[in-house]
C-alpha cells in the first residue's frame, strides 16, 4: 500500500489482498491518512484480488472515520469482481464509488 498526497487530495494504492491477515496494518495506515491530510482520500483498489469481511470492515470503518473528519473516502478503479461484492453487501450504497471513465463518457 501507497500513500501519495496532492492539493485536493490523497491517493492510497491497496495491494492484492484486503483480509484478515492484511487488513490491520491497512486500517492503521488509512487513519494516518484521514488525520493527516485534507480533501477526499482515494482508495485506489486497482489491484485489489481478494477482500473478505474484515476487508469490507476496513473500508467501512474508514469511511465512518473520513465523516468524523469532515472529508470523504472515494474508492476508485474497483475491479468488477470486487464491485460485485460490494454490490451483493450493499455497501456501494454507502460507499463513494468512482465512476469508470469509460463509463462516464
Amino acid at each position: 500500500m501507497r500513500v501519495r498526497g496532492n492539493p485536493g487530495a490523497q491517493v492510497v494504492r491497496i495491494g492484492a489482498r484486503l483480509d484478515a491477515g492484511t487488513s490491520a496494518g491497512v486500517r492503521e495506515r488509512l487513519h494516518k491518512a484521514l488525520d493527516s491530510g485534507e480533501g477526499d482520500l482515494i482508495l485506489d483498489l486497482s489491484k485489489l484480488e481478494m477482500i473478505d469481511a474484515t476487508g469490507l470492515g476496513v473500508l467501512v470503518g474508514a469511511h465512518r472515520r473520513a465523516l468524523s473528519v469532515e472529508r470523504r473516502l472515494v474508492l476508485r478503479g474497483v475491479p468488477p469482481r470486487i464491485m460485485r461484492i460490494l454490490a451483493v453487501t450493499r455497501l456501494n450504497r454507502v460507499l463513494h464509488v468512482e465512476a469508470p471513465a469509460a463509463a462516464v463518457a
